[in-house]
């Protein structure tokens, strides 16, 4: 996966760089990413940095810049100020500015490195860092978990006494995980001097062997309160995993007209489906989990009552499934952190990824199905993922990127998600278990399921 598919960078944008553990990789990665870039920096980049670029001007004269125009359609091209004592100086505001309208003007993305960690593994910021501009749509801030255990010092860390009063951490105490969250957390670590405006993507680097990129993935959750998304990565083997807040949609409004009673209602192992297909949601770490209700929604709502489910009435329902699915999309978080309607169609909008739907009458799905569509879901981003069992036979639950969102909340009448499956490509993980096919459509169908109990 590329880092700009990871990222949701789907159009050409400005991006600042943070942090320590790979910021000059990332951003030169990236860079190779689009036919043309612009890559420039608020802070010191040392000398050996510039041959990474294709093209470099240095120069505190706005005029100079006029050479842009001469420069091939294609390349990276770093812009700094002069060279002095073997790293470049920052670029001047003014010239900042031109940058961002000349990107804009050029449909280039513009990439900023704003933030020194003279190359070690983590950092904390001093007092006027990081300098970065208001105009910027996307933070990301990176740490290296390569160091991760070894001793909080200035070995291992830039600014290891703000660091460690950032984190909790004594100095030469061994780096934990936690305090590696702490610190990025922080409002005057991680987050520190992001605009309001600004999507916040945490990027966990060097995690370039099995145990790092678990305990990487454990990070994540805390860092989701914080972040619109976390990447854990291995930069050098092109190794990326995207963890996002992957919401749960439970479908429970229908009528069931076949079945003659509200199969949301239906006993199954003392407990009423709706609310064994909401704690199956919870289990599998879907968040949130949203419950559409319709018909007898007052005795569904209690049946969920005690879960931290949200519950959306949706009195469309007579109009069928795709009154639902339009209900549980509009009611997921909105763009987060200021995010505008622009920087949502660059980045893919809030902090939720994806959506598994949930049928009512399905209370049999297992949580490990779920986990599995999240899981590939973390390391391919496919636009549409369902499970496959016996005989090719596509099932039940059905992951959707948020990219295809707004072809959802297009569908009209009794159709479900399967109705833009021609505009999105599908892709299947297999189960073994075809159980998944299983759903009750009339009485008989329900004393089958509960003789598998």
């Amino acid at each position: 996966m590329k880092l700009s598919r990871a990222l949701r960078l789907q159009n050409p944008a400005a991006v600042s760089f943070a942090g320590a553990g790979g910021k000059t990789t990332a951003m030169f990665q990236l860079a190779r990413e689009f036919p043309r870039t612009i890559v420039t920096a608020t802070t010191h980049l040392g000398a050996w940095q510039i041959p990474l670029a294709d093209h470099h001007i240095a120069t505190n004269d706005l005029t100079t810049l006029a050479a842009l125009e001469n420069i091939p359609a294609h390349g990276v091209t770093l812009v700094s100020g002069e060279i002095e004592n073997d790293r470049t100086s920052p670029v001047s505001e003014n010239i900042l500015s031109w940058l961002y309208e000349e990107s804009q003007r050029q449909n280039t993305p513009l990439l900023i490195e704003a933030d020194g960690a003279r190359q070690k593994p983590l950092k904390a910021p001093a007092g006027h860092e990081p300098p970065i501009p208001n105009f910027t749509e996307a933070v990301i801030v990176t740490a290296g978990l390569s160091g991760l255990g070894k001793p909080l010092n200035d070995e291992h860390v830039h600014r290891a006494e703000i660091f460690s009063s950032l984190s909790g951490l004594q100095i030469n105490q061994p780096i934990t995980a936690d305090s590696i969250a702490r610190v990025l957390t922080h409002p005057q670590g991680g987050l520190k001097n992001i605009p309001p405006t600004a999507r916040r993507i945490a990027l966990l680097n060097q995690a370039d062997t099995p145990e790092l990129q678990s305990i990487g993935g454990g990070m994540t959750r805390k860092l989701l309160d914080h972040f619109d998304s976390v990447i854990v990565a291995s930069l050098k083997n092109s190794n990326l995993q995207t963890f996002e807040q992957t919401a749960g949609i439970i479908l429970a409004a229908g009528e069931s007209t076949r079945f003659g009673s509200p199969k949301q209602l239906l006993d199954w192992k003392g407990k009423p489906f709706v609310r064994q297909v909401a704690e199956t949601a919870l289990q599998a770490g879907l968040w949130p989990v949203v419950a559409v209700t319709g018909f007898r929604a007052a005795d569904i709502e209690s049946a969920l009552s005690g879960l931290p489910v949200k519950i959306v009435h949706n009195p469309e329902f007579p109009q069928g499934q795709s009154t639902s699915i339009r209900a549980g999309i509009n009611s997921l978080p909105p763009p987060s952190l200021g995010v505008t309607s622009l920087k949502s169609e660059r980045f893919g909008g809030g902090r939720v990824g994806a959506a598994v739907f949930l049928l009512a009458d399905q209370p049999q799905i297992p949580a490990d199905v779920i986990r599995a569509l999240t899981e590939s879901h973390t390391r391919e981003m496919q636009s549409i993922l369902a499970p496959l069992v016996q005989n090719d036979r596509r099932a039940n639950p059905v992951l959707f990127d948020r990219i295809t969102f707004p072809d959802l909340l297009n569908l009209t009448g009794d159709v479900g998600g399967r109705a833009i499956f021609d505009k999105h490509r599908v892709e299947y993980i297999p189960w073994h278990d075809d159980i998944l096919l299983f759903d009750v459509d009339k009485p008989e169908d329900y004393q089958r399921l509960k003789e598998m109990e």
